[in-house]
């Protein structure tokens, strides 16, 4: 059996200016621009292996390691769009009998290294994972965010690393919705990440049927991306350009304070922080009162798990207080992954102005990452997720 097959893998991304919203939802066109960071794959990625065969009966997916629907529209929507762009492609250059017949069928596994739909961002690494790695095997290159979009919206700002924006647009046929790169990772070398996963739960509200909703209801909403949103995304790229933290900081937590109040907004309402994500919010403005200015900012997406940027100069500090707050039940030599963090001994004035009652396993576990690259390749066929049969290779 002779197979083809491109393996790759693809970040999560937190936005600082959010996106809720769809002007078109086959499209998947958003009611206003929206600006991210690209978090490290060290910490947080999903591989993906596609791979094709004449041999292969029909198209198959598998989502870490359990076979899954491969009609699922906006995934059948990528596959489809992906295939025009090499027919088209083809149709231009001389034809290359070496290239992949699109009469194929392909074989698609993708792993997360963390939990799915709970809120971190699991659908834009999985689909910008999935564009990648089917636009290298059928050899299209190119604008590709634009066709990452079509499976989650999100999913194009993961096509690029560093902090990057994914333009609203104004045509009716998407093209010019698109992301771009507004500074690559090694811009804020001193900008740091903390996920505080408070649940790995599956949202009771999902992010597609809750955005429709905002959109149907909220009038708050359509002030943000109309009014809002265009204002705070030029100040947003002018602190990300200067590495202004405390601006940056003011507004990530402010954006994300709104976009839970367009949730708030909608009819029924939606809630996707919990008491741990509101005792979180009021812990990080403890500590910036006490220190007197931004040292940390807190962004929740669609869900109740924390992201705190900071600066490196703060992590181990920060991370003790969140320590002794949220003190670990069971897991105390696994509730830091990621980046290592030096220990730190707090004052007792800062215990005594930051430090509530303790809530103990409130926090599951804290992963500590940084702005990182975008889509990666791996060339080595022993990372390939896929045998040489095609099927999923039984990891142990």
């Amino acid at each position: 059996m002779s197979v083809s097959a491109v393996t790759c893998t693809a970040p999560v991304n937190i936005a600082v200016i959010k996106y809720w919203g769809k002007r078109d939802n086959d499209l998947i066109l958003p009611i206003n621009s929206s600006l991210s960071v690209t978090l490290h794959q060290d910490q947080l990625k999903t591989t993906t292996t596609a791979a094709a065969s004449r041999d292969f009966t029909e198209d198959r997916l598998w989502l870490n390691g359990e076979e899954a629907d491969v009609g699922h529209p906006r995934l059948q929507a990528c596959l489809r769009e992906v295939r025009r762009l090499a027919r088209k492609r083809r149709g231009s250059s001389t034809e290359d009998t070496a290239a992949l017949s699109l009469s194929y069928k392909v074989h698609i596994a993708t792993e997360n290294n963390f939990p799915t739909a709970a809120g971190l961002a699991s659908s834009a690494a999985g689909y910008a994972c999935l564009v990648s790695t089917l636009a290298r095997l059928y050899g299209v290159e190119g604008e590709l965010s634009e066709v990452a979009r079509r499976g989650s919206g999100s999913a194009c700002r993961s096509m690029l690393g560093g902090f990057v924006q994914w333009q609203r647009g104004e045509r009716p046929d998407g093209r010019d919705s698109i992301a771009q790169q507004v500074a690559p990772e090694t811009h804020w070398p001193e900008l740091r990440v903390l996920v505080l996963v408070v649940s790995g739960e599956k949202k009771q509200v999902g992010s597609t049927a809750g955005m429709q909703t905002s959109v149907d209801t909220s009038p708050l909403l359509k002030h943000r991306a109309e009014v809002v949103v265009p204002e705070r995304l030029a100040l947003m790229v002018q602190h990300i350009r200067e590495r202004d933290f405390e601006g940056f900081g003011q507004l990530t937590m402010q954006d994300s304070n709104q976009f839970h109040a367009t949730c708030l907004d909608t009819f029924p309402p939606i809630f996707y922080l919990n008491d741990i994500s509101r005792q979180i919010i009021a812990l990080v403005h403890r500590f910036n009162a006490h220190h007197g200015c931004t040292k940390v900012a807190y962004t929740f997406d669609a869900g109740p798990n924390a992201v705190i940027f900071m600066l490196a100069d703060t992590v181990a500090e920060f991370m003790e207080v969140v320590r002794r707050s949220f003190p670990p039940t069971t897991n105390g030599d696994q509730f830091v992954r990621g980046l290592p963090v030096s220990s730190a001994s707090l004052p007792e004035e800062l215990i005594a102005a930051v430090v509530a009652e303790p809530v103990p396993g409130a926090v599951q576990y804290i992963l500590h990452s940084k702005p990182g690259p975008g889509p990666q390749f791996l060339d080595d066929p022993s990372q390939h997720l896929l045998g040489a049969d095609g099927l999923p290779r039984r990891t142990a």
